[in-house]
């Protein structure tokens, strides 16, 4: 059930970020927009159409919410791939944007794409009711702006010149900002679109999101380039403090599930309407890229 409807939630919003960014015309921006807002797992997209389905919102509406967090996203990694922040050459198995174009391309690109995030979301077939289009602006705000992914971003950056490695503590609130904020507003959608409490899906996220790093963590030990998609090993070479190096891999992996079944739990007052959200929450911690 998880795995088809994560493929319906990539195709849907797929053929959404086609048709608006081919709209846009031909420019090299353009197509470096397109380019890097193209495949990927889509799980943040799968967040949000399967908490809107879990609250009774159609995916035809749903998808306007997920088309915006995924370009939110692709956004961040043609920012983060650049070599003023991780300086990579490689994402998802392709030379990364400012490789196959240049770098004030890459930076338009991901310029353009986070502004198409909020436009998205403040169109009318987002939500009718305009004080929801609001709610879910402000949330997108706060979740990747100073005070979430730009904060842990920041706080990544700083790590690498630091005369002491982060603690746990720290690497845990980076994290938390650079990744679980985005995912935990992706799971929250839904209820927001409904007007409903986001209690037990923001609990589930926060979970979610620290396990996805942890694992995150643990392929960059045991993963090689051409599975996950990207170079593999930096963190280590570069001596950056991790979860696996913290804790080691062993006690990493044993977190990592730890934190999933908590975040199964969170669900409980959902039933079995919320179990593919419970195999989404399996899922993060058994992939290989």
């Amino acid at each position: 059930m998880f795995e088809t409807r994560l493929k319906d939630a990539a195709s849907r919003v797929q053929v959404h970020l086609d048709a608006v960014i081919g709209a846009m015309g031909d420019l090299p921006v353009v197509q470096a927009m397109s380019y890097a807002s193209a495949g990927g797992k889509r799980l943040r997209a799968f967040l949000v159409m399967e908490s809107a389905r879990l609250h009774g919102i159609a995916a035809e509406q749903a998808v306007w919410a997920a088309a915006s967090v995924e370009a939110l996203h692709a956004y961040s990694l043609v920012h983060d791939d650049l070599p003023c922040m991780d300086d990579d050459d490689l994402r998802r198995g392709l030379p990364t944007v400012h490789v196959k174009w240049d770098q004030a391309t890459a930076v338009l690109a991901g310029d353009a794409l986070q502004t198409l995030a909020f436009e998205l979301l403040s169109r009318e077939e987002a939500a009718a009711d305009p004080l929801v289009r609001a709610d879910l602006v402000l949330r997108m705000a706060r979740a990747v702006g100073a005070e979430g992914m730009v904060k842990g971003q920041a706080l990544d950056i700083a790590a690498e010149t630091a005369d002491t490695p982060l603690t746990l503590e720290q690497i845990t609130e980076l994290q938390a900002g650079k990744t679980g904020a985005l995912i935990e507003w992706s799971a929250c959608a839904g209820a927001v679109l409904a007007g409903a409490d986001t209690k037990a899906l923001s609990i589930y996220a926060q979970k979610l999101g620290l396990a996805f790093q942890i694992w995150d963590d643990v392929l960059d030990v045991e993963g090689d380039a051409e599975t996950v998609g990207k170079a593999v090993g930096k963190d280590a070479d570069a001596g950056k403090a991790t979860f696996v190096s913290l804790l080691g891999l062993p006690a990493a992996k044993s977190r990592a599930e730890t934190l999933v079944k908590e975040a199964c739990d969170a669900l409980d007052c959902y039933g079995g309407e919320a179990e593919t959200l419970r195999q989404a929450a399996r899922f993060v911690i058994s992939r290989h890229s």
